[in-house]
């Protein structure tokens, strides 16, 4: 990954609380996984951010590098890589997606 590529991504991280990087948007989510992800913080009623990664090759395929994490979509709250749908889903499950998003939305 080049240097401008994790500028850009750290950027994209820092400047918004919650954020997620997704095929589509969170109106037109293009894949179930990314659909899931959008449910379940529509359901919180949280504010959240998302980048479409089939806009943008780089980020598609520098977002993995820089997780270090195969697949898309990948979470982001208050600046930490929290996981894709499959580990959202599992912290909604036992509440504690809503417990670090109010943490990460208080600070």
């Amino acid at each position: 990954m080049t240097p401008e590529l994790k500028e850009r991504i750290d950027n994209l991280v820092k400047a918004n609380k919650i954020l997620v990087f997704m095929k589509g948007t969170k109106l037109m989510p293009q894949c179930g996984f990314s659909n899931n992800v959008v449910q379940i913080l529509n359901t919180l009623g949280v504010p959240f951010e998302t980048v479409n990664v089939l806009d943008d090759q780089e980020i598609r395929q520098g977002i993995k590098e820089y997780s270090n994490w195969p697949t898309i979509p990948q979470v982001y709250i208050d600046g930490k890589f929290v996981g894709g749908s499959d580990i959202l889903i599992d912290m909604y499950q036992k509440g504690e997606l809503q417990q670090t998003v109010t943490i990460a939305l208080a600070s």
